[in-house]
C-alpha cells in the first residue's frame, strides 16, 4: 500500500494491518512536522479503505479509478481557504456525511492542516466525531497537535509521524531529482522534512548569501555587513529558517574560530524578540551588530 512512500514504517504497518483485519477507526489524528509524508500516507490509506478489492495490490476497481482521478464520491479532501479551515467547510462536510456511500461501504474524509481550523469549526466537527455513522472515517492531519481542542484529540486514534532520517531524504532526492544539487546544510536545515528541503532549495541564493555574511563578520565593517545582509531584511516570512541556518553555520564556523559559538546566544535572543513581536528591522539590526561586535574585541 505504501511502497512508494519513505519513512514511518511502524505507522504504515499498523494501518496496513487495520485494513487486513478490517478494523479501522472512525477518526485518526496524524501529527508531525510538515513535509514528511502524512498527507500521502493518509491518501493511500483512504484509497485502500474505499477499495472494492483490497486484497488486490494492483486493483483497478471503480472506486480506485475514481479516487485516482479525484472524482470518488465517497472521498473528500478539505484544505485551508485563506489560511484557515472555516466552520462553513465543516458544515458542508457534515451535510455530505449524512449521505450514504455510493461506490463503497465506507466514506473517508481527510482534513489537511486541521490545526488551522477555527475554534468554531473544531467545535462543529466535534459533533460528528462524537456520533459518527458506521461507514465514516475522518483523518485529521496536523503539524501542531496543541492547536487542536483536547476534546477532539481524545476522540481520535492519534499517530505521531517521525521526522525522516538524513539518509532517507538523500536517497529520495537522488532518485526523484537526479539533476538537482542539494547541499548538506540545506538537508540538515530541513530537520527531517522532504517538503522543507525542496522549499529551502528554491532559495539557495539566500542561504549562500547568509554563508557569505558569516564569513564577512571578521573582515568587513558594519556598513558592509548591513549591505551584504540586505536580503535578510526582505525575508521576513523566511526568518525562522534564516536563523536556524545561522545556528548551523555558527557551529560549523566555530571549528575554525571559537568566537562564532557566541553568536548562537545572539541568534536565540533574536528569535525570542521576534516571538514577542518586536520590530523586525530593529531585531535584524541588533542581530548583525552584536555578531559583528564579537569580532571587534
Amino acid at each position: 500500500m505504501f511502497e512508494k512512500i519513505i519513512g514511518n514504517e511502524k505507522n504504515k504497518s499498523i494501518l496496513e494491518k487495520s485494513i487486513e483485519i478490517k478494523k479501522t477507526s472512525h477518526s485518526y489524528l496524524f501529527w508531525g512536522i510538515e513535509g514528511i509524508g502524512k498527507k500521502l500516507i493518509a491518501s493511500e490509506f483512504a484509497k485502500k479503505m474505499l477499495c472494492l478489492e483490497p486484497e488486490n495490490k494492483e486493483c483497478r476497481c471503480k472506486s480506485c479509478i475514481e479516487f485516482e482521478s479525484g472524482s470518488n464520491p465517497d472521498f473528500i479532501m478539505i484544505e485551508p481557504e485563506d489560511g484557515k479551515i472555516k466552520i462553513d467547510q465543516i458544515r458542508n462536510l457534515q451535510r455530505k456525511v449524512a449521505e450514504k456511500p455510493i461506490n463503497s461501504n465506507k466514506k473517508v474524509y481527510i482534513i489537511n492542516d486541521s490545526d488551522k481550523m477555527t475554534t468554531e469549526a473544531q467545535n462543529c466537527l466535534l459533533k460528528t466525531l462524537e456520533e459518527p455513522p458506521e461507514y465514516l472515517t475522518i483523518i485529521l492531519i496536523c503539524s501542531n497537535e496543541y492547536s487542536m481542542l483536547s476534546t477532539i484529540n481524545s476522540r481520535c486514534t492519534r499517530m505521531h509521524f517521525d521526522n525522516l532520517e538524513t539518509n532517507q531524504i538523500k536517497k529520495f532526492l537522488e532518485e526523484k531529482y537526479p539533476e538537482t544539487k542539494f547541499s548538506e546544510k540545506i538537508i540538515k536545515l530541513s530537520q527531517g522534512s522532504i517538503g522543507k528541503t525542496l522549499q529551502l532549495n528554491q532559495k539557495t541564493q539566500l542561504y549562500e548569501n547568509i554563508e557569505n555574511l558569516f564569513d564577512s563578520f571578521k573582515t568587513k565593517d558594519l556598513i558592509d555587513i548591513t549591505s551584504i545582509a540586505e536580503e535578510i531584511y526582505n525575508e521576513k516570512e523566511e526568518i525562522n529558517s534564516v536563523l536556524e541556518y545561522m545556528n548551523i553555520l555558527a557551529l560549523e564556523f566555530s571549528k575554525k574560530d571559537i568566537r562564532y559559538i557566541n553568536s548562537i546566544d545572539i541568534i536565540e535572543d533574536t528569535k525570542k524578540r521576534l516571538q514577542a513581536n518586536s520590530n523586525y528591522d530593529m531585531c535584524v539590526d541588533n542581530l548583525l551588530f552584536n555578531i559583528w561586535y564579537l569580532f571587534q574585541k
